[in-house]
């Protein structure tokens, strides 16, 4: 079992949830039929003592991968807590006003939202624009904000405002 999970964690940046859940499901399928229960979460506590898994670790990365992907702050809390990452972890995960902004211009640039369309969407392909960044964790302000803008400048001035009040309060390192 120990071979097994050293061979997941050393192709898979995982939490240590997921990997108790990959353990888990292994042994049910592989009909482990010992005497004795396996230690699944004792190897777990040993692997995450000996640093092979670190949930916070694995929160910032897949945090700033979310972000780059243009998904919001919920959708972010979102995918951690079904990893399995912890409230604290998840909630220091918790990205700035900045990142938030940067995430939903990320997203509508890429789905060529707002301002970034072609052509300027009508009442309906607006709304359904709202909702599918709702759907991709922004808040409803973000949303509107970005898919009202005037056009890509005025986007990427909204950013850069909340960038540099962050610079001025914290260091600008996008997290809260």
């Amino acid at each position: 079992m120990e071979e097994l999970a050293l061979s997941y964690v050393a192709r898979f940046a995982t939490t240590a949830a997921k990997l108790e859940r990959y353990l888990a499901r292994k042994l049910r399928e592989r009909g482990w039929e010992d005497e004795r229960e396996a230690d699944v979460p004792g190897l777990v506590r040993r692997f995450v003592d000996k640093g092979y898994v670190d949930d916070e670790v694995w929160a910032r990365a897949k945090t700033g991968d979310l972000l780059r992907r243009g998904y919001g702050a919920r959708r972010v809390s979102q995918a951690l807590g079904q990893a399995g990452v912890g409230e604290g972890i998840r909630e220091s995960m918790q990205p700035g006003d900045a990142a938030k902004r940067q995430a939903a211009m990320r997203l509508a640039q890429r789905r060529r939202f707002g301002p970034f369309a072609v052509e300027p969407p009508d009442k309906e392909k607006r709304e359904k624009q709202i909702a599918a960044m709702l759907r991709a964790g922004h808040s409803f302000d973000h949303a509107r904000a970005v898919i009202d803008a005037l056009g890509e400048a005025a986007v990427t001035d909204w950013v850069s405002e909340a960038e540099d009040a962050e610079e001025e309060n914290d260091g600008g390192f996008g997290f809260s």
